[in-house]
């Protein structure tokens, strides 16, 4: 009788916990490395040229964190992995890299190279430097504490995929091609 109440007792704790966390469409997935903690559940990208030849054939955004080791990524890290919206959001309409090492395009640091950093690009290729966190001295930098910024920021880069299909894209003046050359390698 008890190992029957111990069993149930699992399920139930088993259970518990399942509906506590996003759980993407195609099921739980198993964790990867490439996400080093900010989101097990999610595919990410392996390099930004991948990243980027991803976010073209999907038609979909792309959101690249800039982190190191450091205290503020990682409590950066905590609150982006536990909000389930952002989470669900990043699964099923961005392609998502995480940069632990700079990359040598310019057009991802407009401000400079700092940790944590969050820029978008779009599938044109075209580093969003109109979609900015909340600080002036840091255009792209967040804190635990915009999570709501993040996300209103997730969804203007989604209204921004809406609104000006690649096929009928105009580029703004506040946005930064890549490089013809780092297209030609995508």
């Amino acid at each position: 009788m008890t190992r029957a109440a111990a069993s149930l007792v699992l399920v139930l704790v088993a259970l518990s916990s399942t509906f506590t966390k996003y759980v993407p469409k195609s099921g739980q997935r198993i964790p990867q490395s490439l996400s080093r903690g900010w989101g097990d559940q999610m595919n990410w990208a392996q390099t930004y040229e991948e990243a980027l030849s991803l976010s073209r054939s999907t038609n979909k955004p792309l959101m690249v964190l800039f982190l190191e080791d450091c205290s503020q990524c990682k409590v950066l890290k905590r609150a982006l992995a536990h909000d389930d919206e952002i989470q669900r959001i990043l699964d099923e309409d961005f392609v998502v890299l995480n940069m632990i090492q700079e990359t040598e395009d310019q057009n991802l640091s407009p401000d400079g190279k700092y940790v944590p950093r969050i820029v978008f690009v779009d599938p044109s290729m075209t580093v969003r430097d109109d979609i900015i966190g909340r600080y002036s001295n840091r255009l792209y930098g967040y804190e635990a504490a915009d999570m709501n910024v993040l996300l209103e920021n997730m969804k203007k880069a989604k209204k921004l995929l809406k609104v000006s299909p690649l096929s009928h894209r105009t580029t703004p003046t506040s946005t930064h091609s890549l490089p013809e050359s780092t297209a030609a390698e995508v």
